[in-house]
Parts: structure tokens; sequence; C-alpha cells
């Protein structure tokens, strides 16, 4: 299996079979923290029980779902959408900005610490289309994101640090999975902002 380091000021992560563009310290340091902070003490985290393997699991993190809504179903798991919030909104106009693109909802993630995590996989939901764009906002501690390539094994590592945009679009979501591993030495919770534009289901 090839491994490739990312170089950590950012850049495109992938050689081809899609993008992944980190954007470092997207969000002020200022912005980043105040994020932070209120959205640990003001979101109404979600623990969600999904379907792995044929077993049901506890999510191995908390979330929360904010979309105009509309539900999002993943992993077995129909998340019925809370309202989107002043910060939430703001960061979404940046994002939009950033990408020339819109959004109509956000899967927000709270890993507690180093032992939460995401395992492999790929955001490639009908309700995402066929390519979508996903751009991707960390707060907190930082953790290191894998990409693995479905057919060549290829993986690209990198680190996702506190304020940062990562958007992956193209081919990324069928040709490529991505996880956050376990990091036990980390004792910081990191915060994470996954903005999609959802297909209509009517």
């Amino acid at each position: 299996m090839a491994v490739q380091q990312s170089f950590p000021f950012g850049g495109e992560l992938l050689s081809g079979d899609g993008s992944a563009l980190l954007v470092p310290e997207f969000l002020t340091e200022d912005e980043a923290d105040a994020a932070l902070v209120e959205l640990i003490r003001e979101n109404a985290w979600e623990q969600q029980r999904l379907l792995m393997y044929g077993k049901v699991v506890d999510e191995p993190r908390l979330s929360t779902w904010h979309s105009e809504g509309q539900t999002y179903t993943y992993s077995g798991s129909a998340r019925t959408p809370q309202p989107w919030t002043p910060l939430l909104r703001s960061i979404r106009e940046q994002c939009e900005r950033q990408t020339a693109h819109s959004f109509n909802g956000v899967l927000v993630n709270f890993y507690r610490d180093g032992n939460d995590h995401l395992g492999w996989h790929s955001d490639d939901e009908l309700i995402n289309g066929s390519e979508p764009l996903i751009a991707s906002i960390s707060l907190g501690a930082e953790r290191r994101f894998d990409m693995r390539h479905r057919e060549t094994g290829e993986v690209v590592s990198a680190p996702l640090g506190h304020g940062s945009l990562l958007v992956m679009s193209g081919l990324s979501q069928k040709c490529w999975e991505h996880r956050i591993p376990k990091m036990p030495r980390v004792a910081d919770p990191r915060i994470n902002l996954t903005f999609r534009r959802l297909l209509s289901t009517h």
C-alpha cells in the first residue's frame, strides 16, 4: 500500500480521481475559538445508534444535522433536522463565498477526545448527488484525516487544524474513502462541520 503524507501547509491532497483542497486558517483564530466554545455549549448534541456490519452500535461521537426541514439518512439512521443557528448560517456563508457553491444542510460532529472517531466511508449516498462538493470546517484539536483510494489502496493523510477548511469535490466520494482515526493521546475536543447540498426528494 502506497502512503503519501501531505504537506502541512495545505493545498491539493489528491493526485487524481477527484479533489480534496485543504485551506489552513480559513477562519481566524478568534472566529474559530468563538465558534468552538459556542457549539460545545449551545448545540443540542445527539447520540446516534447506527447499523454497522449488521449490528446496532453507538456512534463514536456526538452530532447534529441542520437543514431547512430535509432529513438526511446514512448508515441506517435518519437524521431529523434541527434549525440553522446564526453561527452556522454565518459559517455557511463564508464557505459559499469561498467555494462559489450553495449548501442546504450541515452535519456537525463533536469528537469529545481522541477516542471518538469516524471509520472508513464515503459520502456517496444518492441524496448527495453523483459528484458532491462538501465543505468541511475543523475546530479545536488537530486530528489526522486519511483518504484511501478504492482501487489502488493509496492513502493520503493530512492534519486538520483549528479553523481549517477542506473542500472535497469531483470524484472524491466515488473513488476515495476517508476517515478520522482514533488518537487516544488527544485529550481536547474537536468539532467538524460538513456543509453539503442535498438533492430534492420531491
